[in-house]
């Protein structure tokens, strides 16, 4: 069965369209068991909504550079809500409800379909390069936009917990991953961004401590 993902739709979504999901998903999301600890905290979603929002009706009054602000103020909201969209698709279990009870929607099949023909990218190698700093070296996906990568520290259990989702990387022979606790085990996995908001699957884990 193939992985239901959140749809990053409202990233093109008309400014007052993109208040009002950004609103939808801070009523909807916060306080669920399902979703324990979302890496955006409330307040902070909430005050980029309202700035985003005052922005907009500066706007109306303003000249170019009011323009420029509200600009801005629309992509740290997106920045924001595409943090949650990625942590409430990797906690959803492949659940839809689950999924639609967060506020953010699904990608439908029908737009979206699958691309099953596409293979996940392989982890070549990791290597430290500095305090809390690994990078990566990928294999290349033919008409890739770019490969994004996961990670997560390995509790005491063995397993990783919650990931942390990249913005998509350029480069395959060098993607460099900071701000990483020394000492700390690590899980990797990454995937290839496609044509029409499609991605391949997530490669298999690889695993390498920072130093």
């Amino acid at each position: 069965m193939s992985q239901i993902r959140v749809s990053l739709g409202f990233a093109k979504a008309k400014d007052r369209d993109l208040h009002d999901f950004a609103g939808t998903v801070s009523a909807s999301l916060y306080g669920k068991a399902a979703f324990p600890n979302p890496p955006v905290a409330k307040p902070a979603l909430d005050a980029a909504n309202s700035d985003f929002d005052t922005a907009l009706s500066a706007q109306a009054q303003g000249g170019p550079a009011a323009t420029a602000d509200k600009n801005n103020k629309r992509l740290a909201l997106i920045a924001l809500l595409r943090k949650l969209a990625r942590y409430v698709e990797d906690n959803s279990n492949n659940d839809l409800a689950l999924l639609l009870s967060s506020g953010f929607e699904a990608v439908t099949s029908e737009h979206n379909p699958t691309p099953a023909l596409v293979p996940a990218p392989k982890i070549l190698g990791i290597k430290n390069t500095g305090t809390g700093q690994l990078t990566l070296r990928s294999s290349t996906v033919d008409n890739s936009h770019g490969l994004i990568v996961r990670y997560a520290a390995i509790g005491a259990d063995g397993k990783p917990g919650p990931y942390t989702e990249t913005d998509p990387f350029t480069d395959s022979r060098r993607i460099i991953i900071n701000g990483l606790i020394p000492g700390t085990l690590y899980s990797f996995q990454i995937r290839a961004t496609l044509a029409k908001s499609q991605v391949t699957d997530w490669s298999d884990a690889v695993q390498h401590m920072s130093l």
